[in-house]
């Protein structure tokens, strides 16, 4: 399992686009596989930062992840993934998933985003898996070429004639960000990979059954797809540094986790209501003072070279076939990824 490995790297464009690209073409240097970069309106916008970093890279695979069928129509992430395809001599990948609720509550949009908005004359509310499904399959119709023409019950299009040609064509891999059972399992049906939002093995016990049961429903196997860990991370030589700069993250985790995967992992909810209460305030101080060691080993991987390599080990063990790298990486961004691709990477390799 350990020769099967793979390592992305997710990094939300909030900084200056020359930056993020910079910090890809840095994992890039030190072995990193995928780029994968947040889609959300109020950042940088995906497909200027992965533009930046497909002129300065070569061998790195790079796309939206996630983005979702919500705020983008399925046309416009086929032009965004053509163009990106065609910039970065056939390197695209694309992530899609549900939504994040805070960015829809600011957009005005409900979450779990049901609204079929994109085909208003539709009767019956339509889920984000079937959603989901819909808008890849106007995806790859625009990257067969076209024209698209599509009915379903979320996604409605006329017909609609294609310029754009990606390289990869309808190879480029569709990834979906899952969580619940109906999500994982319709990834095992119809995605190349999964990303799924979580570090600890237990989370992939329980999300891997729900995959490899689409996969069969559908004539696959398990091994047809790239199950990815999307961690929350945190690297450096000084273990308590590690911990210390994932704390904010872990609080916005256990604030948005639900009630079953807290009892998974033990997690007392009162505070984690504490936690949810305190950052409803903007009082981060108290919320990074209410995360515990037992929410870091929950819902993160994090400390120096050795421990982080041993917590990876285990998640191998349940399934996971890449590692992604996610906020905050370290204390120092730029130096983590160095260290990730000294010390943790080779491991993998030997």
């Amino acid at each position: 399992m350990a020769e099967e490995v793979r390592f992305g790297i997710e990094l939300l464009p909030d900084d200056k686009p020359t930056k993020i690209a910079h910090l890809i073409k840095v994992a890039e240097d030190n072995g990193f596989e995928y780029a994968w970069i947040c889609d959300h309106y109020n950042n940088y916008s995906y497909m200027g930062v992965l533009t930046l970093a497909a002129v300065i890279t070569s061998n790195i695979r790079m796309g939206p992840g996630i983005t979702n069928p919500y705020t983008r129509h399925p046309l416009i992430t086929a032009s965004n993934i053509a163009t990106l395809d065609w910039i970065s001599g056939g390197r695209a990948v694309i992530g899609m998933g549900p939504g994040d609720k805070a960015t829809f509550d600011k957009m005005g949009l409900p979450f779990p985003c049901k609204v079929p908005i994109w085909n208003p004359e539709a009767e019956d509310e339509v889920g984000p898996a079937t959603a989901i499904r819909e808008a890849k399959e106007v995806i790859y119709q625009y990257l067969e070429g076209g024209p698209v023409e599509f009915e379903g019950d979320f996604v409605k299009t006329g017909k609609a004639d294609v310029n754009a040609r990606s390289i990869q064509g309808t190879d480029i891999p569709f990834y979906m960000g899952a969580q619940g059972p109906i999500m994982l399992k319709t990834a095992g049906e119809i995605a190349d990979g999964v990303l799924v939002n979580a570090s600890n093995p237990k989370d992939f016990e329980e999300a891997i059954p729900h995959i490899e049961e689409g996969a069969k429903e559908a004539g696959r196997s398990l091994d047809e797809i790239d199950v990815a860990a999307y961690t929350c991370f945190s690297i450096d030589k000084d273990a308590d540094k590690a911990v210390e700069a994932t704390k904010i993250v872990v609080a916005f985790i256990v604030m948005g986790a639900p009630d079953v995967v807290l009892e998974r992992h033990g997690i007392d909810k009162e505070k984690a209501e504490q936690i949810a209460e305190a950052i409803g305030k903007g009082d981060f101080g108290t919320a990074i003072g209410l995360v515990d060691e037992d929410m870091i080993e929950a819902f993160s991987i994090a400390g120096d070279p050795d421990t982080v390599i041993e917590k990876i080990e285990e998640l191998l063990k349940t399934g996971v076939t890449q590692v992604v790298v996610g906020s905050p990486i370290g204390p120092d961004k730029e130096k983590a990824i160095e260290l990730v691709g000294q010390e943790v990477i080779p491991h993998f390799k030997e």
